[in-house]
């Protein structure tokens, strides 16, 4: 069921990034307890991805009663994370010293979006204001209108539920191998800085502008770019190295000298404009059938359901059906471990009982 088989991970119910990171370890095998609100007891939304695998339990958390029975339950897992604003889980007895104090190997994972400490830390915010404050919200975009929202993937996502994740996983190591637990402090405008980090880099080289689609990974190149079609559907074309970006210029038959010299941004503005036309004279699928098999970059701009049905998902197994619900299967992809999801997300409080009587609690004290 995964490399992380028999570690068990207690979860606070939250959402977005927070969730998403403990579908994340699920995915990979543990077996991750979320506790919700006593008042959400009942719900069921199989569609609720970021739960699936997940057993599901409720308590009261201003119940001193349930607060016990939690504690002798943190004293059995391996890992303890929460998602709420600096503070709360200290007030409820719950805070990662009272923890670790009775569990010395306990990994304690915090996600919030400013972090523990700072000015700003107590603040209210989401992806967008974090990323706001990296420089990537700056840097996506057109460079004539308002700075684009990538989703909400760069702050929530990935700089905070995936590195929350790589964050657990490293103290995990690290507390097999010498006995003692840790805390994981998880902002998501840190792990957006990291996620910025080689934008940095090319900044100081001297390789990157801040002006918008002024960059060749920006939307400023012709070879690095989104393009329309005839049928109102669109390419992404990304043939950055030579030998690629050669293919390009042949399969769209490009012979302007203009075209040989590839990283001379005078000429992007006017190269975009060619190519753009010459796209525009053919639907999608005429450009996605004449760069098939080659090493040209060039692939379609498939919508969430175009996606479930594209051959190479479909050859690899990318989404796994349950319940009538497809959905993306588990990544990575391991040698020996096969990931398996479980099943769909539960109903809330469903594994209450026999959470109880595994762990010797009193049932009791969670109504």
């Amino acid at each position: 069921m995964g490399p992380l088989k028999g570690i068990k991970v207690l979860e606070f119910s939250g959402i977005g990034p927070g969730p998403y990171c403990g579908m994340l370890l699920a995915d990979m095998g543990a077996d991750v307890i979320r506790v919700s609100r006593v008042k959400q007891k009942g719900f069921h939304n199989k569609f609720d991805i970021h739960n699936r695998s997940k057993r599901s339990i409720v308590a009261d958390l201003k119940n001193p009663d349930s607060i016990q029975e939690l504690l002798k339950l943190i004293e059995k897992v391996d890992v303890v994370f929460e998602g709420y604003r600096p503070g709360v889980m200290e007030k409820l007895g719950l805070g990662p010293e009272e923890c670790i104090k009775r569990n010395k190997a306990l990994v304690y994972g915090r996600m919030t979006g400013w972090g523990q400490q700072g000015p700003m830390s107590h603040l209210a915010g989401h992806d967008i204001n974090y990323i706001s404050l990296t420089g990537a919200l700056n840097a996506i975009g057109k460079k004539d209108t308002n700075p684009s929202i990538p989703l909400n993937l760069v702050g929530d996502y990935g700089g905070g539920g995936m590195m929350l994740a790589m964050g657990i996983l490293a103290a995990v190591i690290n507390s097999i191998k010498t006995g003692e637990g840790q805390i994981v402090d998880s902002a998501m405008i840190d792990g957006g800085l990291s996620l910025m980090s080689i934008f940095y880099s090319l900044k100081a080289m001297g390789h990157w502008s801040e002006e918008r689609e002024s960059n060749f990974l920006d939307g400023g190149s012709h070879f690095y770019n989104t393009y329309e079609c005839s049928d109102k559907k669109y390419i992404a074309i990304g043939s950055i190295e030579p030998q690629f970006y050669s293919i390009l210029l042949d399969k769209l038959e490009l012979n302007a000298p203009e075209f040989d010299d590839q990283m001379n941004k005078e000429n992007w503005d006017n190269l975009k404009e060619i190519i753009a036309e010459k796209i525009k004279t053919k639907p999608r699928s005429h450009w996605e059938q004449l760069f098939s098999g080659t090493d040209g970059c060039v692939t379609p701009i498939l919508d969430l359901e175009e996606v479930q049905n594209h051959y190479h998902h479909l050859e690899r197994d990318s989404f796994v059906k349950i319940d009538d619900f497809n959905q993306p299967a588990p990544a990575p992809r391991f040698s020996k471990d096969k990931l398996k999801i479980k099943y769909n997300s539960k109903e809330v409080g469903s594994d209450l009982d026999e959470i109880c009587n595994e762990f010797q609690l009193d049932p009791r004290a969670f109504s």
